[in-house]
């Protein structure tokens, strides 16, 4: 064989090795911001769970080797999604504020209704009724990804509000590099969700640092800088254990939320 014809063979190669590389740390990225959906069958709970132990995970394990091994959440089941969306009640026009009084102090975000309407008519429908009163922001991700996950009534990240919202806004921060994802920048607050295209409830998370993911999130909200100070000190205490994905060692309750016209 020429050597050239090995050198031509050698590339392909390594240029398909790179490739590889690039999709795997998109999944890794991916699969440390989805949410586990509640009520999946017993037969989905079953091969996640053989996955996951086939994969050596097991629920000490810490750090990015335990991030890293998480599947993909499932769809939410039909009997999550019995309950029906909220009615529109918003102004579609308007701007509105999403204000948090938490344990580490005030936070808020401003809401675009023109661009992520349903978003923010769900939000503010939850708010209304008391929904995110009283809850933990039950994620950090110190290591990767920076952000900060809030939202879910259970505080484990199972919890929803019995329907999902479609996708919104995807665009919003440009088309995605040849790794698959886009810059969130910091003060982002985004929509998780379960991997699936229009899986969001209730569950958000806020981008502490600038953060790169596929563009399968909702952005819907942008943090105002003592916000993103204050969320900025809580990603700087780090998480509880040392791991650098879990439960956040400065504990962040949400006391009192409420979503209000600019």
């Amino acid at each position: 064989m020429s050597s050239s014809e090995q050198r031509r063979r050698q590339l392909a190669r390594e240029k398909f090795e790179r490739q590889q590389k690039r999709r795997e740390e998109t999944r890794r990225r991916t699969r440390r911001i989805t949410v586990i959906a509640a009520s999946a069958v017993a037969v989905a709970a079953v091969v996640g769970v053989s996955a996951y132990m086939a994969a050596g995970g097991d629920d000490g394990k810490k750090g990015d080797d335990a991030a890293a091994s998480r599947s993909p959440a499932p769809e939410p089941s039909k009997s999550e999604s019995k309950a029906p969306e909220p009615a529109m009640k918003i102004d579609k026009k308007a701007a509105y504020t999403m204000s948090l009084s938490t344990s580490q102090g005030d936070m808020a975000f401003s809401i675009d209704a023109a661009k992520t309407p349903r978003t923010a008519n769900s939000f503010k429908a939850l708010a209304d009724k008391g929904y995110f009163d009283d809850t933990k922001c039950h994620r950090l991700t110190t290591q990767g990804i920076f952000v900060l996950q809030c939202g879910d009534p259970k505080g484990d990240g199972t919890g929803g509000p019995g329907y999902t919202i479609p996708d919104e806004n995807l665009d919003a921060l440009g088309k995605a590099g040849g790794d698959g994802t886009v810059t969130f920048p910091a003060g982002t607050v985004a929509m998780a969700n379960t991997g699936q295209p229009n899986s969001g409830g209730s569950q958000f998370f806020l981008v502490y640092k600038d953060t790169k993911l596929p563009p399968t999130y909702t952005p819907f909200g942008t943090m105002d800088d003592a916000s993103l100070k204050a969320v900025q000190k809580v990603g700087e205490a780090g998480v509880a254990g040392g791991a650098g994905d879990g439960a956040p060692k400065k504990s962040v309750v949400v006391e009192k939320a409420t979503v209000t016209e600019k």
